[in-house]
């Protein structure tokens, strides 16, 4: 018999066989049977003791209104003195990872702990253990929490910087308080900021789906090592859409190794604001790379001006990795600890140059708008604390104090108002707006933010 006839009984036999009423019960060929099929599922056994579940419990406290503090309305309806505020009750569901079994170690998001008196932690094999937060940054939505030492498995942590579009991924989480749930895709994009999430953002993108309750959970790579943090998803619904968001691991244990000693992020500033290298300004200033950050202006007595930086400066990296655009700057400033030194790769005049400068705390600079501009002389200017509404939703500076004599209020600024741009210049934190406002000799054009509305105010 040939090799063709061989083939056409081979193929007789299998139509014999799939038209058989006997079929279902026909045993398999061993070929077939013994054979592997692809699958996540060794991978994920190692992977899931790891993935926790977190649930919360806390209070926070109600706004009174403000008709309670007027005397007369007290006195009218007989309103006692002596209120007790008045709390609300919270529950919060969301996931965490154990990076450190040897010291009880679990990262999650800033938000997922957040107000909590309470924090119950539930193990893969069904253990429930009670938590401690060890520190949190809600600039960057990370947190780490502590349980007790009991027969723990942690996860291999992978190097983020490496992570490449298209990298296939799996989110582990607890979404809608269902329990741990896995989930599969690849990464859509890096290095994503500008959204309004949080105050650093440096987002991993996937399309492996993440819902509410997956906060804080694990994204890890095929060799079931941890590259980011579960964190946010964009969606009108609520619900997934393929577009999650993750905290890059090493962005993630830049905050930890500060939250382990201190507790807090002690955040710096170096003292320059900066914009983003578009065509025409590349070519203005003679730079063949379309990317890179503009110095605009640096702080008098800054670690910048100490430096050496100046305006026009145009920065390509900062402690060797690549500014892209101005949001990189204040992203890799925004994430070393106070004392650390910063290593500056800039272009100038078409010569490249390297200068160092020393990451200064904040309360060193100075603290006065009206020594730097006259305009504000009366007004005290913070940045907003996390007992603000606007905190976290909003980017800006608080009018703390101003005083009624004062020219500022003449113009029509009041105490509370959100400052969020000066001459057109979004300014997003102290020290940008002292930068933003420094020696300028026209009249100043600010944008605030008072209650539900918005609107932009002259002082001349």
């Amino acid at each position: 018999m040939n090799i063709n006839a061989k083939r056409l009984n081979t193929f007789l036999g299998m139509l014999i066989m799939l038209f058989s009423p006997n079929f279902a019960n026909a045993a398999l060929p061993l070929a077939v049977e013994t054979q592997q099929v692809p699958s996540l599922a060794p991978m994920l056994e190692k992977v899931t003791p790891a993935v926790v579940n977190i649930a919360t419990e806390g209070r926070v406290q109600l706004k009174q209104n403000p008709l309670f503090n007027d005397p007369f309305f007290r006195r009218f309806f007989n309103v006692p003195r002596q209120q007790q505020p008045q709390e609300r009750k919270t529950q919060s569901l969301g996931s965490g990872v154990i990076v450190d079994a040897e010291r009880g170690l679990v990262l999650t998001n800033n938000h997922v702990i957040a107000n909590a008196v309470e924090i119950t932690v539930t193990l893969r094999d069904g253990r429930q253990l009670k938590a401690e937060v060890v520190g949190s940054d809600p600039e960057t939505d990370v947190a780490l929490i502590k349980i007790p030492v009991e027969n723990l498995t942690d996860i291999m942590l992978s190097d983020s910087d490496v992570l490449r579009v298209g990298d296939f991924v799996v989110a582990i989480g607890n979404p809608f308080g269902l329990g741990q749930t896995v989930t599969s895709g690849i990464v859509s994009a890096l290095s994503r900021s500008g959204l309004g999430i949080e105050g650093y953002e440096d987002f991993i993108q996937t399309d492996a789906s993440i819902n509410p309750g997956n906060s804080g959970g694990a994204l890890v790579n095929l060799r079931g090592e941890l590259v980011g943090i579960n964190t946010a998803i964009f969606s009108q619904s609520g619900g997934n859409i393929g577009i999650g968001f993750a905290i890059p691991i090493n962005l993630a244990l830049q905050i930890t190794e500060q939250l382990l000693e201190k507790g807090e992020v002690d955040r710096g500033f170096i003292g320059i604001q900066a914009q983003d290298l578009n065509p025409d300004l590349a070519e203005a200033f003679g730079v063949k790379d379309k990317r890179g950050a503009i110095v605009n202006s640096v702080m008098p007595d800054s670690p910048a001006e100490k430096a050496g930086l100046k305006p026009g400066d145009v920065i390509t990296s900062i402690n060797n990795k690549s500014v892209k655009k101005a949001a990189d700057v204040r992203l890799h400033i925004g994430l070393l600890p106070v004392g650390e030194e910063v290593v500056f790769d800039i272009l100038r005049e078409g010569k490249r140059k390297k200068l160092k400068a020393t990451i200064a705390a904040r309360a060193e600079i100075a603290d006065n708008p009206a020594e730097l501009n006259p305009r504000l002389e009366g007004v005290s200017i913070g940045d907003m604390d996390e007992d603000n509404p606007y905190y976290g939703r909003l980017k800006g500076v608080i009018v703390m104090d101003i005083d009624r004599a004062s020219h500022a209020w003449n113009s029509g600024i009041r105490k509370g108002d959100i400052i969020t741009s000066v001459n057109r210049q979004p300014v997003e934190n102290l020290p940008a707006f002292l930068i933003a406002i420094e020696g300028k000799k026209n009249s100043l054009l600010l944008r605030i933010v008072r209650g539900r509305s918005a609107a932009f105010l002259v002082i001349k």
